[in-house]
């Protein structure tokens, strides 16, 4: 029997690309969630950020005017802290990255350590260095399970971009031989917690990122509707190198259309 088209709707919104870019808010993305609000449509902010805790996210888009609250902020630290933690209760992990995915860590019951964890954890960051990798790869070849919280290759800064997640990785998985797991986007398992924190169905959910390779992605594979929109770094020329395309292409996230998310009776208010 097929289960009845539910006319409930939440969002799953990247941040970076879509709500802003740099330090400043993407003009109309204020005014998009105030329509959420207004209408009791749930959302969640989905990053593959883990740098900061949600609180530090929370603040940041405070600061910007965008009202946001700790517990709508669902980063791939906190999947990746929450996978390891499922798979091995109480485990212990060499970490490489910042705050956020130490934090994240900790709260799942996670100790962090320098000699013999059971995963050698990877984020971004600043503070990286060639003696941080080099333990890694040791750490790795001795036997622990390498663990990447996402593999963007990139990240973008107001200076432009910086080698991201994937970068650093790369070097561990090529000095070893051995694979990393990833659990941010498009993996399903971070598009799927983050779903289940909303409390919505896959039909009901709806993805919008500014990236093919990770938003629109994540979407497609786990059956979600999806946005591009173009006030990131992906163009409309861009989508034509991929063989899956997003429901719906944007200018910004104000642009959506209200009908494309909206029951037909709030669709006229």
């Amino acid at each position: 029997m097929e289960t009845p088209k539910s006319n409930r709707v939440g969002f799953l919104l990247d941040m970076d690309g879509v709500i802003y870019k740099g330090k400043s808010a993407i003009e109309g993305s204020a005014a998009f969630l105030e329509k959420l609000r207004e209408n009791d449509i749930p959302y969640l902010f989905l990053t593959n950020n883990s740098q900061r805790t949600r609180r530090d996210m929370a603040m940041k888009l405070q600061r910007m005017g965008i009202p946001a609250e700790r517990e709508q902020i669902f980063t791939c630290a906190m999947a990746t802290a929450r996978f390891l933690s499922e798979k091995k209760p109480d485990g212990t992990a060499y970490v490489i990255g910042e705050n956020g995915l130490a934090a994240a860590l900790h709260q799942n019951d996670y100790t962090v350590v320098d000699d013999d964890p059971d995963f050698v954890v990877v984020g971004e960051g600043r503070t990286i260095s060639f003696e941080n990798i080099e333990k890694a790869v040791r750490l790795v070849s001795n036997g622990a399970a390498l663990i990447a919280t996402n593999l963007d290759t990139t990240c973008p800064t107001d200076a432009g971009i910086r080698p991201g997640c994937g970068a650093i990785v790369a070097m561990i998985e090529s000095a070893t031989g051995k694979k990393a797991f990833s659990l941010g986007k498009p993996s399903p398992i971070m598009m799927r917690m983050a779903r289940k924190t909303l409390g919505l169905r896959t039909d009901e959910t709806i993805m919008v990122g500014d990236t093919m390779y990770t938003d629109v992605l994540g979407a497609v594979q786990m059956g979600y509707r999806s946005v591009l929109v173009l006030s990131g770094h992906t163009t409309e020329e861009d989508i034509k190198s991929y063989a899956y395309t997003p429901d719906l292409v944007a200018p910004c996230l104000n642009a959506i259309p209200d009908e494309f998310f909206m029951p037909a009776a709030l669709a006229t208010v």
